[in-house]
């Protein structure tokens, strides 16, 4: 079995990684990089638990060939937290919200939230966004009221803070 150099970026580092050309992204980010926060549920792209971001947009990684992100910027979970250094917003608010049970769901459910909350740059997303966000991945533990609400909360923050900051450069101006 022969074996591809794949190069990418992933969680904002450069990697190199040898792989088989027929394995998922799913299966070299876990087995390979040993980023286990992705995980591997269903295989056939039902259940959204190994979401992640390539190039910012959420790509189920069990249906990605690795191929496919040569070149590319791959975020997982454990990158999401890296960005804001620390804790993004949503972990902190799935935290408070008590939106996480098993936890299993919970990193492509982060990785389909954040995305759309960048989308709506600054603007609150409402509640039927964030479900359509969210309508590939499945929670068998919540019965997501809690996680709609937990994105909802930071959405509304990330929309004060970004009225707060445009009051303030015209303010300033």
């Amino acid at each position: 079995m022969s074996h591809l150099l794949l190069s990418m970026t992933v969680n904002g580092e450069a990697v190199q990684v040898a792989a088989p050309a027929h394995h998922t992204l799913l299966e070299v980010l876990r087995y390979k990089l040993d980023l286990i926060g992705t995980k591997q549920g269903c295989d056939k792209g039902d259940c959204g638990a190994c979401t992640v971001q390539i190039d910012g947009v959420p790509q189920l990684s069990c249906l990605t060939l690795a191929v496919h992100a040569v070149g590319r910027a791959v975020t997982t979970v454990e990158g999401l937290g890296q960005q804001a250094g620390g804790c993004h917003p949503l972990q902190d608010a799935f935290d408070r919200w008590n939106a996480a049970q098993c936890g299993f769901c919970t990193p492509g459910i982060l990785l389909s939230a954040e995305a759309l909350l960048r989308r709506c740059a600054g603007r609150e997303p409402t509640r039927l966004q964030v479900c359509e966000a969210l309508a590939g991945n499945l929670c068998r533990c919540t019965g997501y009221t809690k996680i709609i609400d937990a994105v909802l909360d930071v959405g509304r923050q990330m929309a004060v803070a970004a009225a707060a900051s445009a009051g303030e450069v015209a303010h300033a101006e």
